[in-house]
């Protein structure tokens, strides 16, 4: 595909402007399996840049550290002037336990880290991966504040943010995108936080669009996870869920045969129709699989296919969590007043 086929969108009201569609890289090192060949990862950055996917996300925990010198590498010899990139903070291993962090301290430390291994002057989008319960967001995005001030940071998002969450940081400093998981099989967030984000002007981006791979292959990407895989570790890819979840798969992947397309376009294709202030990042590490994606941004979807599609994976259809129990998302967001802050 040439490259500007793919449209540009403004995503928020703080001037970023961004490709229609981002590449997520976490697959590229590992979660989803062991890493991938560090040049096959670039030849597949460069193709999508080369086709107009600009929107490349990362974070310093993907690897951990290893993603974001893979992006440091692809981003040599001029790319870096053609991308927008997105990365963040806030989730470490502590004793070999998943923390969250938002102390003051800690974001400055991990931007400038980032920094210096993506090799950049400034992050053009910096989120704050998970919130950090213990620290008053208004304190941790305080810091960010600063970071932007100092020009390391030019636009500033929040990942898994509850929607008072999102408002008490955006008083603090406007947050120009907010990183959700949102598809067809995780719909939670249309309650509140997609209605707080347009209330406000934040640009929505959706990671794990094709539901981690399951509208690409349905049960089959349950049975054929390595143990390298997080996934074994998900609620809704397990046996039991499997069963009554992959009915979902085979109702979007009749729809799909009906209009020619593959179930992964359908359903990102159904991201895509939420509004053009949402960008879905599917991430793949393979070349054919990308292009798939790319062609999902020129299907047209009908308001009956739309409700067609989200009759076969309403909110309540879908068995088993996002994620572990002990994972940070969302719904554990909260952060004390800020007037219970001392500082250390």
């Amino acid at each position: 595909m040439a490259a500007g086929r793919v449209g540009r969108i403004k995503l928020g009201s703080q001037g970023l402007e961004v490709s229609a569609q981002g590449l997520g890289c976490m697959g590229m090192s590992g979660d989803y399996g062991p890493p991938k060949p560090e040049h096959d990862m670039i030849t597949l950055i460069h193709h999508a840049v080369h086709s107009g996917v600009t929107l490349l996300d990362t974070s310093d925990f993907y690897g951990p550290f290893t993603n974001e010198v893979l992006l440091g590498k692809a981003l040599k010899g001029g790319v870096r002037e053609k991308v927008e990139l997105a990365t963040k903070f806030g989730i470490t291993y502590v004793d070999g336990k998943r923390e969250t962090r938002g102390d003051p301290a800690y974001v400055r430390a991990c931007c400038e880290a980032s920094l210096k291994r993506l090799h950049l002057d400034c992050i053009d989008l910096y989120y704050q991966h998970r919130i950090d319960t213990r620290v008053p967001i208004e304190v941790t995005i305080g810091e960010v504040k600063k970071l932007v001030e100092e020009g390391k940071i030019k636009y500033v998002g929040l990942s898994e943010a509850s929607a008072s969450t999102i408002r008490r940081a955006h008083a603090v400093h406007p947050i120009t995108a907010v990183e959700l998981e949102w598809s067809l099989w995780s719909r939670d967030a249309e309650q509140e936080i997609i209605p707080t984000c347009r209330e406000l002007g934040i640009g929505i981006v959706a990671y794990s669009p094709l539901g981690r791979g399951f509208f690409s292959s349905g049960f089959k990407s349950a049975e054929n996870l390595s143990d390298g895989d997080f996934r074994k570790n998900v609620p809704r890819f397990q046996p039991e869920n499997m069963k009554h979840n992959k009915i979902v798969f085979e109702r979007v992947n009749e729809m799909a045969t009906r209009k020619g397309c593959t179930p992964s376009q359908l359903a990102l294709a159904w991201v895509h129709h939420q509004g053009n202030d949402v960008c879905p990042i599917p991430g793949t590490t393979k070349i054919e699989n990308f292009n798939l994606n790319i062609g999902a941004l020129s299907m047209k979807l009908t308001p009956e296919e739309m409700a067609e599609l989200e009759s076969f994976a309403s909110e309540d259809v879908v068995k088993g969590g996002r994620y572990m129990t002990d994972y940070a998302t969302w719904e554990t967001s909260e952060t004390p007043p800020l007037s219970s802050w001392k500082a250390a």
